[in-house]
This record gives C-alpha cells, sequence and structure tokens, in this order.
C-alpha cells in the first residue's frame, strides 16, 4: 500500500480547516498539506444543521475571517450566507483542491525516532481503510458530535403520536405550516427556531425549563455599512472587526466586575420589548449572572415581535411526560402539539473522537493540560483550533492558526523535527478546561484537557491577551521543548512525498 506523505494534515474542512489552510499556503508556503473531511462537503456546521432561521449568534465582522472581508449586509448572518462565504473562502484561494472528503479519522500514532504521525482513516460508506503520514497534525473538526445532538431521556415520548424534531438532523419532509409547535430549549438554537417557524405555524411554544439571557440587536451594523461605503473594504473591515471586538471584551469584562448592573441592563431591553405586563421575572430572568453561560442574540428582537404578535408564546416549567397529544408538565398543565422540536443541545466530543498514542502510550486527553488553548502536554506537532465562549470563534482561531505556522517555521529554522509542550512548572494547579455552567459544558467536561492556573497553559478567552502570547510571544517560552531524532534514525526513513 502506497503511503502518502504530507508536512501537515488538516482534520476537518468548516470555518475553522479552510482558515487554517488560508494560513499555511500563506505563511508555509512550501509545505504540504491535505484537508481531511469526514463528509462530503465543505462547512461544517454551516453544512450540516439545515434547521429554519439557522444563523450566527455573532457578528460576522468578527466571526469571518481576518483576512477576507464580510461585505454583506447584514452583520447577522443566516447559515447559507456563512456557507457561501466559507466556500467562496476554499474556492478563490485553491483550498479546495487539498480536500479530500470522506475520509474520517480514526487514530494516530507518533514516533519520536522518525518524527512524524501515521494517521489511520477510514473512507467512504464502504469504510476502506486509509493510511497517510504527517509531520504534524492540526484538529479543526470543531467540539460536538456531527452523528447525533443531545437529547434528554424524556418519560413517555414513545407514546407522542405527532413529529418529534432534533435541530441538529432536520428533515426535509418537515411541513410545520398551520400547525402547533413546541419547541424545547432556551438557547441560541431555540431562540433562533421560533420566531422563524412563527411565520408559518398556527403557534409556536418556547419551552423552557431555565431562562436564558437574551439581547437584541440590529441585524445590520450601521456603521459598517456606513466605512464600507466610503472606505475600501479591507480597511472598513478591519475597523469595524476591532469595533466589535473592543466592546465585546468591554461587555463581557464589565458582566464580570458588575454582574448586577448588566443584568439590569439586559432585562430592562427586554422590558422594553415586551411591555409592562409581560412576566420578564419568570420567563427571561436567569437564576445565574450574565456570562455564566452564552448570551442568546437576537436580530431586530425577531422573538419579541412574534411574542408580541401572539404567534408565539414562552412557558417556563418542568416536563413530567410526554403524552399522545403533546408534553404534560409538572404544573399539570398539558401543552398540545402536532410537531415537538427538541432543541436542547450538543454532544461534546474531544477533538473529534481521534484516537492518539504518542510512542506506543495511549492519550487520555482528561489527562492532559491544555498549552495556549491549542496544543496538550506530552502530545508533539499536534494542535486544535478552539474558539473563544464569549466572543466569535474565529478570532482566536485566526490567532491558533497563526502560531501553529509560526512553530513550524521555528523547526525549520533551528533544524529541529518535534515540539512538544511540556508541564515543567510545579505551581501549576489544574483547573477544569472551561468555567461554564451551561449544561452541554457540565455533562462532558470530565472528558476534556484541563487548563492550568497560569499562562502557558491558562486559557484567558481574551483576545488582546492572546494576540500577545500567540502573535508576538516567544516560541522558546520555557514550556514547549523541541528536540529533532537521531541522525542515524532520519537518514533511514524518508516517506514517499506526493503534492497535495
Amino acid at each position: 500500500m502506497t503511503i502518502e506523505h504530507f508536512d501537515v494534515l488538516i482534520v476537518g474542512a468548516g470555518l475553522s480547516g479552510i482558515g487554517a489552510a488560508w494560513h499555511l499556503q500563506k505563511n508555509c508556503p512550501g509545505k504540504t498539506y491535505a484537508i481531511l473531511e469526514g463528509r462530503d462537503s465543505i462547512g461544517g456546521t454551516w453544512d450540516l444543521f439545515r434547521y429554519p432561521g439557522i444563523r450566527s449568534d455573532s457578528d460576522m465582522y468578527t466571526l469571518g475571517y481576518s483576512f477576507k472581508p464580510w461585505t454583506e449586509a447584514k452583520a447577522i448572518a443566516d447559515g447559507p450566507a456563512i456557507l457561501k462565504y466559507v466556500r467562496e473562502t476554499a474556492s478563490e484561494n485553491g483550498i479546495d483542491r487539498h480536500i479530500r472528503f470522506g475520509h474520517m479519522v480514526k487514530h494516530a500514532s507518533w514516533s519520536s525516532e522518525d518524527a512524524v504521525w501515521t494517521v489511520d482513516a477510514e473512507r467512504g460508506a464502504a469504510k476502506e481503510p486509509v493510511r497517510l503520514t504527517a509531520n504534524f497534525i492540526f484538529m479543526c473538526s470543531g467540539y460536538y458530535d456531527y452523528e447525533k445532538g443531545y437529547t434528554p431521556d424524556f418519560a413517555g415520548v414513545g407514546n407522542f403520536k405527532g413529529r418529534l424534531v432534533h435541530p441538529q438532523h432536520w428533515p426535509d419532509d418537515l411541513d410545520y405550516a398551520g400547525k402547533r409547535v413546541v419547541v424545547i430549549g432556551s438557547g441560541a438554537t431555540a431562540v433562533t427556531l421560533v420566531p422563524e417557524m412563527a411565520v408559518d405555524a398556527a403557534h409556536v411554544t418556547m419551552l423552557q425549563r431555565t431562562p436564558t439571557y437574551v439581547v437584541s440587536r440590529p441585524a445590520e451594523d450601521g456603521i459598517a455599512n456606513w466605512l464600507r461605503r466610503n472606505l475600501p473594504a479591507k480597511l472598513a473591515y478591519g475597523i469595524t472587526r476591532w469595533k466589535n471586538v473592543l466592546f465585546g471584551m468591554f461587555f463581557y469584562n464589565m458582566s464580570r466586575r458588575k454582574p448586577e448592573k448588566v443584568k439590569q441592563m439586559i432585562l430592562s431591553g427586554v422590558r422594553a420589548q415586551l411591555g409592562p405586563d409581560f412576566d420578564v421575572k419568570t420567563h427571561f430572568t436567569p437564576p445565574y449572572n450574565p456570562w455564566d453561560q452564552r448570551l442568546c442574540l437576537v436580530p431586530n428582537g425577531d422573538l419579541f415581535d412574534a411574542i408580541k404578535q401572539g404567534r408565539a408564546s414562552v412557558v417556563t416549567d418542568h416536563i413530567e411526560r410526554f403524552t399522545e397529544k403533546g408534553i404534560l408538565l409538572k404544573s399539570g398543565k398539558e401543552l398540545e402539539a402536532d410537531v415537538i422540536v427538541t432543541a436542547t443541545g450538543l454532544n461534546l466530543k474531544v477533538l473529534g473522537g481521534i484516537e492518539l498514542d504518542v510512542d506506543g502510550r495511549h492519550v487520555n486527553f482528561a489527562d492532559t493540560m491544555s498549552y495556549k488553548g491549542m496544543m496538550y502536554s506530552d502530545v508533539p506537532n499536534f494542535a486544535s483550533a478552539f474558539g473563544y465562549t464569549n466572543a466569535s470563534w474565529t478570532l482566536k482561531c485566526d490567532l491558533t492558526c497563526e502560531y501553529v505556522c509560526r512553530l513550524i517555521n521555528h523547526m525549520d529554522k533551528t533544524g529541529t523535527k518535534q515540539a512538544t509542550p511540556r508541564l515543567k512548572d510545579p505551581e501549576v494547579k489544574e483547573e477544569p478546561w472551561l468555567d461554564f455552567s451551561s449544561g452541554y459544558v457540565q455533562r462532558s467536561i470530565d472528558k476534556f484537557p484541563k487548563q492550568g492556573s497560569k499562562k502557558p497553559w491558562k486559557l484567558y478567552q481574551n483576545y488582546a491577551l492572546d494576540i500577545m502570547a500567540l502573535k508576538f510571544g516567544e516560541v522558546e517560552d520555557g514550556a514547549m521543548e523541541f528536540t529533532k531524532p537521531s541522525a542515524k534514525k532520519a537518514e533511514n526513513r524518508e516517506p514517499e512525498r506526493l503534492a497535495s
């Protein structure tokens, strides 16, 4: 079997993977690479999710790539527009020619003697085994299970005679026009679905166990559109990007310093939208502080409009069990429905479920510590793209891509082949990977790497600090160990190199 070798293997052809390829082409132009994508199309999340109204919950001036200005009028973009943007990026830069579709990566094994990864994947529906080698693996596979979303074990769910749907796998044949719909959940997916489905449904009820902080924001950024009309596109994009980054950082920091003030500010906005007679305390006042969980964004207040117009309503209660006609609540009330949508979240998955071993030793990611939010203690030449929880995903991913390129170029410059984060500081204490109370995080946090109590092991969730650390900070920081295989071993092994 001929084994192809690449300098870098990128896993995942979504927003992060396409961005990683662009940075690699620009900053490491001599490197060969391939993108292994388990599905049959580009786009990741933005291709998988097809539910009504799907959109970003971050503005596209920060969710967009640093190198490709967002030129649409809407700052809060819908899924198809984002998918078009990602695919355009891949096509315009020839990145799409490097993608191997239908390649599900299952296992990778690192050899320090050869300074190379051996990667095993399954190709296509027949799961044909494929083996490749690479000097560096860059995981851009996201953080959740693409196969199945999270649905609680609801009592009596088999009794329901209507249609039960999870947003992660939206059926093409679902017709909800003129029907009664219950959407279970109060997160970003639920607040997107409710106003969109309410356009055609007889009525949509958002059934939530606990409220979420919901903030209305204009779908279009007036300042950004003015700048784009009057300045070169790249300059206008850069100014808007920094404007939104700084405002986001200010709002997040204020939420941490003065949570009660921010809470009241958010709730006053909801009251202004829904009027004095609406029970904001019951339905839109969470029991936690702002940014203990991610805030929900509703463009142009569309959720509030649907409620005011009577096309949608909110019920805050607990589910007793499903019935033939709908859902029986703990309060004794029964919500009748023709369609029930379980917008109950994701199942997190560590690095796409890949199994790793280093020199024959199995890697349990829960036993590792995250280095700069992208690499893992004692795991060489292996990085992952993971975005911010309190800001746009791509902001951190762009910086991660730049750092990975710096690391690769540094190894070339110094003649080393292996870069391994080593935890040598005894003062570094373990902390949870994410300090987030959301259910989807708490259900799986024990399977994920830890973070440390001090840099470079600390996740600061701060774009400005990460720019200093990842773009300008020293690559040789005392924690990153650079080595190379013995000269004899290096001479004896030269894997076959095929252009990607």
